[in-house]
């Protein structure tokens, strides 16, 4: 039986991403073939875990809160739920790894952007990356994929 890691969805093609797209690329194909033989995926958006609509507006992390970019709006009850989910479905499956994406609210392992809506990127966490990291899960960016299979 293969091991269970969690990955983000729209790493595999899920048209989750918020503006109805998905993140899969051409570059990560062979890598994420490779993980597919070696592992068994569980692929999750916490965003629409936590009850937000694909497409839905960006939101960026302003200070302790998740704030969407047009209407303002404060979503970080439903990202904290996304990330509740998140570790829920990584304890139930004994996964110990997750592949995330990198600079999303959600998942930004090393870098999220800054909150001004500006494409201005700083160092910083997603609210899923924070609390998988607290319940032991080891995370990855898509960018290292190589250092799990």
């Amino acid at each position: 039986m293969k091991e269970k890691i969690l990955i983000s969805a729209c790493l595999l093609g899920t048209n989750c991403k918020y503006n109805g797209g998905n993140n899969l690329k051409q570059e990560l194909m062979p890598n994420l073939k490779a993980l597919k033989e070696k592992f068994e995926l569980i692929a999750l958006c916490p965003e629409e875990l936590g009850g937000l609509s694909t497409p839905r507006e960006p939101a960026e992390i302003i200070g302790k809160k998740v704030i969407t970019k047009f209407s303002r709006t404060d979503v970080s009850e439903q990202f904290l739920m996304g990330a509740t989910i998140c570790v829920n479905i990584a304890q139930q499956n004994s996964c110990k790894i997750a592949i995330l994406k990198e600079r999303s609210p959600s998942c930004g392992v090393y870098q999220i952007y800054d909150g001004s809506f500006g494409k201005k990127l700083i160092v910083g966490q997603g609210l899923t990356t924070r609390r998988l990291s607290a319940a032991g899960v080891k995370i990855y960016s898509e960018d290292e994929i190589c250092k799990v299979i």
